[in-house]
């Protein structure tokens, strides 16, 4: 017995040994589980997932820029002979994230909330010195990712979850928690990466006051970049002795800002949600596109993703999904759903919803049998509603425990058989709200120009922090500011 432990640790000293590589960024030595080649792996199998769940944003000219400036940054980095790759998703959330080998991404989100290039490439920098310093893979092995979360900060069972989360692969890495030293290093290559290339790195602490703002009037999460730190004010001097000492390092007299150039290239981004991915207005959500509605239970939290909409209580004891399911027949699609998900039916029924064809399926997830030897897990019991509606299959899935699912029985059903075409007018030609940059005729107030320009009075502190200003701030004549239109 001794012996054995013996070999066990002479075994696991080598392993740890053979698990140390030097840090790009660092030069010293760090603990890793992965080499670089399964690095950049992991990154290329992650990255169908998170367009996925977000979608890529539809505009070629901005994606060829936030390309074009990644590229450049790439190139001056601790790690320039990574294949880089840079997207801008669909998504109103302000945020920015990495994955290893290479793979960034900025929501439409984030980028209307920039103010300028300079703002703009201090966070590019900062995500990729998450790369080049392999933060995410130091993290991972330091811990085993979690699967990605459903509805925001909800708790739902791990059981639940995984009926939920139908593009769940990879994506635990986008909510790796940085430690606060992670950030901080983050926040020096930001400065360094964005004054090699000639932009003013001041700008990025002043962004950071921007998060703060649009955090505490929403009330939204912000990136962790931002959330991780315990001292803003702090961060904030920091960030901006750090651009005072690489302007003098890097001789850099003329650092560019480049404001109008920016403004000019997000006109017309469309900001918020958008109503033509679906979208929810008294309890009800509506799909222009694909023309259809139904309720969400009172109380209930939502997310909307290109790939699926979810439901859940707040206290994460249930959830519903509704999705598209491939098959030329309903029956075609009920046995896909009941094979992809392992669902064993207990019963179904040939039915109609609002005069459209329909199958009604009860069905359990027995837990795995590893499952079960590690500890006791509940069966898991949903009730499926598949519509034939148009050329396509709608799954409306309710999940539950089967303890639970008499309680949540009428929920489920009563939802699902409230789905119907959408022929509201009003909802059909709902437009997304979109960026306008207009130029100030004359000197005045920003809270004067935003009223001149038809923005309500309970949005006005949400303009002026879009635009990165306050509301008693005069604007010169001939300044760009942000306003929307339809």
């Amino acid at each position: 017995m001794k012996k054995y432990i013996v070999s066990t640790s002479i075994a696991a000293v080598l392993l740890l040994f053979n698990s140390c590589a030097t840090n790009p960024v660092t030069g010293k030595r760090d603990i890793v589980l992965m080499s670089e080649e399964q690095e950049i792996a992991l990154g290329a199998q992650s990255d169908p997932a998170v367009l996925a769940q977000f979608g890529l944003y539809e505009d070629k000219a901005l994606q060829q820029f936030i390309q074009q400036k990644g590229q450049a940054m790439a190139a001056v980095s601790h790690r320039p002979e990574l294949k880089y790759d840079f997207k801008v998703v669909d998504s109103p959330v302000i945020n920015a994230f990495a994955l290893p080998g290479g793979y960034v991404y900025f929501t439409r989100g984030i980028m209307a909330h920039f103010n300028n290039e300079a703002q703009f490439a201090g966070v590019l920098g900062h995500e990729i010195g998450h790369i080049t310093a392999r933060h995410s893979v130091q993290q991972q092995s330091k811990a085993t990712l979690a699967q990605v979360g459903l509805i925001g900060a909800m708790v739902i069972s791990p059981e639940i979850a995984q009926l939920g989360d139908v593009a769940s692969q990879g994506l635990g890495l986008l909510f790796l928690k940085f430690g606060r030293d992670d950030e901080r290093e983050s926040d020096e290559l930001g400065v360094e990466y964005s004054t090699k290339i000639g932009y003013d790195a001041d700008e990025m602490a002043d962004f950071f006051l921007t998060l703060q703002r649009q955090q505490a009037g929403s009330g939204q999460a912000i990136p962790d970049f931002l959330s991780t730190h315990p001292n803003p004010g702090d961060r904030y001097t920091k960030v901006h002795e750090l651009a005072a000492a690489w302007k003098k390092k890097e001789n850099l007299t003329n650092a560019k800002v480049a404001r109008n150039d920016y403004l000019k290239r997000i006109d017309g981004l469309v900001y918020g949600e958008d109503p033509r991915q679906g979208f929810v207005e008294n309890s009800v959500f509506y799909h222009p596109e694909l023309k259809f509605r139904f309720p969400v239970p009172s109380g209930w939290g939502y997310q909307n993703t290109p790939q699926v909409f979810q439901m859940a209580p707040k206290d994460g004891s249930a959830m519903m999904n509704l999705m598209l399911v491939p098959g030329e027949t309903l029956e075609a699609a009920a046995q896909a759903l009941m094979q992809g998900f392992n669902l064993q039916p207990v019963e179904s029924k040939s039915t109609t919803v609002n005069g459209l064809p329909a199958l009604a399926i009860v069905a359990d997830q027995q837990p795995q049998q590893q499952a079960q030897q590690q500890q006791q897990q509940q069966v898991i019991r949903t009730l499926t509603y598949l519509i034939r509606y148009g050329n396509n299959n709608y799954s409306l899935m309710g999940i539950t425990t089967a303890d639970n699912f008499d309680n949540y029985f009428q929920t489920f059903s009563s939802t699902m058989q409230s789905f119907a075409e959408l022929k509201e007018a009003d909802k059909l030609n709902r437009k997304p709200e979109r960026i306008r940059i207009v130029t100030v005729p004359q000197t005045a107030t920003l809270s004067q120009i935003l009223q001149n320009n038809n923005i309500k009075q309970d949005r006005l502190e949400e303009f002026a922090i879009l635009n990165g200003m306050e509301l008693t701030d005069r604007v010169e004549k001939g300044t760009m500011v942000k306003v929307v239109s339809h």
